[in-house]
């Protein structure tokens, strides 16, 4: 099946020509004839989705799944992480045992309980938790987990983070208050990742750099960012860019109310209203988003980011952050999780698998 496209962004070039697929997966590149406009990417990768279309993780059954993962795919996402906030252990025991086998779920990603109580964000205070690996084993054992995000200066997180490790299991730092010195520490021990770079985590100071200044020069960790035009101002994601770009991933961080419109939704415990395009606590802390990652993609190129970097950035960082190098690539011989754009970067059709699931 030839896709029709002018140019694909093949393992970060744009390549001229067509794209053909044949039993789910890309069997050629670069062919002749495509004449269009239309440019093929990856699939996107999401690391961080709360909830969408209404659904919120920590409240999901299957059918709940099924209706967010649809509604995920027709915003180009192919790959995602649920994500499940802090809460007590019996409902993050119940919500992760309810996430599906699916070849668009990468696995689940826990983040918390286990945070700094200076820099918790939206997550309940009285959820949280000091680190407990009995706490991390059961949650573990609950289901498939690819990420977990701590504080890694708690007392007792190191015995976490190798626990964690050793079961292949990738360690993100975040809501943290760790300093320079810790962070170093956490890189050195196993932590390989920054869960949105510069919210809920110790300010940058110019003689306390804190984990976001070791993070952003250390080019052996991955940093993963936010760009809705509300968490980070547009001078942070260039300072952010300049220093990490090509190692440096969009996350959504999406809530129940992204793909849908104003009113309230839940995060957990937590009430969220949901007014022009920002959710928020009622006494004005950000709940998450209401970003598509389809939109991320886009502020990031808004920037000047070429846009096959800001593909990347959105395709095969994230993969890479997960150890799945199957996953956020376009190339002969890969499975054909396609997304297919027109001149103004909108969505024509999504492939994944080879089965199309939207055209415009």
């Amino acid at each position: 099946m030839r896709l029709g496209v002018g140019a694909a962004v093949v393992r970060g070039e744009l390549v001229s020509g067509d794209v053909d697929v044949e039993d789910g997966v890309v069997t050629a590149v670069g062919l002749a004839g495509g004449g269009s406009s239309r440019i093929a990417v990856p699939g996107f990768v999401d690391l961080q989705v709360n909830g969408f279309a209404g659904v919120d993780f920590l409240a999901a059954s299957r059918g709940d799944y099924d209706r967010a993962g649809e509604a995920l795919l027709e915003g180009g996402v192919t790959s995602y992480q649920p994500t499940f906030i802090t809460a007590p252990e019996a409902t993050l025991v119940e919500a992760l045992r309810e996430v599906p086998e699916s070849t668009q779920i990468i696995g689940a990603h826990i983040e918390g309980p286990f945070l700094s109580p200076d820099r918790l964000g939206t997550h309940p205070a009285a959820s949280r938790r000091e680190p407990d690996l009995a706490l991390l084993e059961r949650l573990l054992a609950a289901t498939r987990v690819t990420q977990l995000t701590l504080a890694p200066e708690l007392a007792g997180a190191d015995a976490l983070v190798e626990h964690a490790v050793g079961c292949g299991i990738v360690v993100a730092a975040g809501h943290t208050n760790a300093t320079a010195a810790e962070a170093d520490h956490a890189f050195d021990l196993g932590v390989s990742t920054v869960v949105h770079l510069f919210n809920a985590m110790r300010p940058f100071r110019s003689r306390d750099p804190g984990i976001v200044g070791v993070a952003l020069t250390r080019r052996d960790v991955t940093v993963q960012l936010i760009v809705d035009g509300h968490h980070l101002s547009d001078e942070t994601v260039r300072l952010i860019w300049a220093a990490a770009g090509g190692r440096a991933a969009l996350v959504t961080d999406a809530t129940a109310g992204a793909g849908g419109g104003a009113g309230t939704y839940q995060l957990g415990d937590v009430e969220v209203e949901v007014a022009d395009g920002v959710p928020m606590r009622e006494d004005g802390v950000f709940a998450g988003t209401v970003l598509t990652m389809l939109d991320a993609m886009r502020n990031l190129h808004a920037f000047g980011v070429p846009l096959e970097q800001a593909v990347g950035a959105a395709t095969e960082v994230p993969a890479r952050i997960v150890r799945r190098p199957d996953l956020g690539v376009l190339d002969v011989g890969t499975r054909a999780d396609v997304v297919v754009l027109d001149d103004r970067l909108e969505i024509t059709q999504v492939l994944a698998g080879g089965m199309a699931y939207v055209v415009a």
